[in-house]
């Protein structure tokens, strides 16, 4: 089944390209292996986060990476870090300065797929191996590890409509709040979620969000119970957890009662506790651990000139690069009958991180522990 999701999100993700330039791009690689080869485990890994604002890069992310590269490399590499804190411009200076710090290889989770193949391209004419995490970034990367993420909209647009049940029907008004332009990944969760709810529900007004900032989400929120009415609205997709909280505030603050089933992504504590509480409807789990490990040890073999056909077992299609070595991690649907088998299971969080005072009898009725 594993393998089986892998394939499927290689071949979503997959677009048509026309080849340009690759003749160049393969010298440049080879120049970059020639180089990368000679490094033993004193390496250095740049890492460029996006933003600050989703928990999961901080908690999860970026320490994730550093433990495993630390593994690999006999506690002899180095992680340089670097956080664009959802700025474009600050995340291609980033790049710079990795680039003049010399690192060995760049692991780079885009702000913007499209504006940071430039600084991808630099990086390469330095003899510097890119792997782009959790989003699909333009340029001549090298390799790539993220979700099934087109999976992850027809997971949340199956779980919103089961929510829904019997309400689920042509006339029944939904709102989608999607993410922001910018962010590849976007894109294909509206894409999932659109073929499972078109034609199901009337998704009566639909967002871009800009930057994903659950206050925008709020906002977007608030345009959309004045249009719509709030008591016609059955259901929210929400592409993340963090503009779920920001659409949920919106909802109480002009008194919607019961909330209508909201969905969400990236299984953030907040989110967890909404879900317990009966406030959120489900989230998208996502394991990080696969996603960084695979990031790191596709960093450290490219640091040190080796093959990645060990690691990355897929290709995926750039709008710029054909066939990039990929690793995709498939997801999980998170609600409230879940939580034990997933997010505690696997450490991310604790019972007790969970169950406040606030969260308490929920999780007691829910048996989480």
């Amino acid at each position: 089944m594993r393998r089986a999701a892998v394939a499927v999100a290689a071949g979503a993700m997959a677009v048509s390209l026309a080849a340009c330039g690759s003749a160049k791009e393969s010298g440049d690689k080879s120049e970059a292996s020639k180089s990368a080869s000679k490094k033993g485990d004193a390496i250095k890994v740049g890492l460029l986060l996006p933003e600050n604002e989703t928990a999961r890069y901080e908690k999860f992310d970026k320490p994730l990476i550093e433990k495993k590269v630390k593994e690999l490399t006999n506690n002899k590499g180095e992680v340089v870090y670097a956080n664009a804190k959802q700025q474009a411009t600050t995340q291609a200076q980033q790049v710079d300065t990795m680039i003049t710090n010399k690192v060995d290889v760049l692991i780079v989770d885009a702000v913007d797929s499209k504006a940071i193949a430039s600084g991808v391209k630099k990086a390469k004419e330095a003899g510097i191996p890119v792997v782009a995490y959790d989003r699909l970034a333009e340029g001549p990367i090298d390799a790539y590890t993220s979700f099934d993420n087109e999976e992850v909209g027809h997971v949340q647009g199956k779980a919103l409509l089961t929510a829904l049940g019997a309400k689920a029907k042509p006339s029944a008004k939904i709102v989608m709040m999607n993410g922001a332009i910018t962010d590849p990944n976007a894109a294909l969760f509206k894409k999932g979620a659109l073929a499972e709810l078109k034609g199901k529900v009337d998704i009566a007004k639909s967002y871009d969000t800009k930057e994903w900032k659950p206050e925008n989400a709020n906002q977007n929120m608030e345009g959309a119970i004045a249009a719509i009415g709030k008591d016609k609205i059955v259901g929210v997709y929400s592409a993340n957890d963090g503009m779920a909280g920001g659409i949920i505030t919106a909802l109480k603050a002009a008194g919607v009662s019961p909330l209508p089933p909201v969905t969400g992504q990236d299984a953030e504590l907040a989110g967890v506790q909404r879900i317990v509480a009966g406030e959120q409807y489900m989230s998208v789990y996502k394991p990080y651990a696969p996603e960084a490990t695979a990031a790191a040890e596709m960093a450290v073999a490219l640091a040190q000139g080796k093959s990645l056909d060990s690691v990355a077992k897929d290709k995926v299609d750039s709008p710029t690069t054909k066939a990039v070595p990929s690793v995709i991690v498939p997801v999980i649907s998170l609600t409230k009958a879940n939580v034990n088998d997933t997010v505690i299971k696997d450490g991310v969080y604790t019972a007790a991180e969970i169950c406040t005072a606030k969260y308490k009898a929920a999780c007691d009725k829910l048996g989480i522990k």
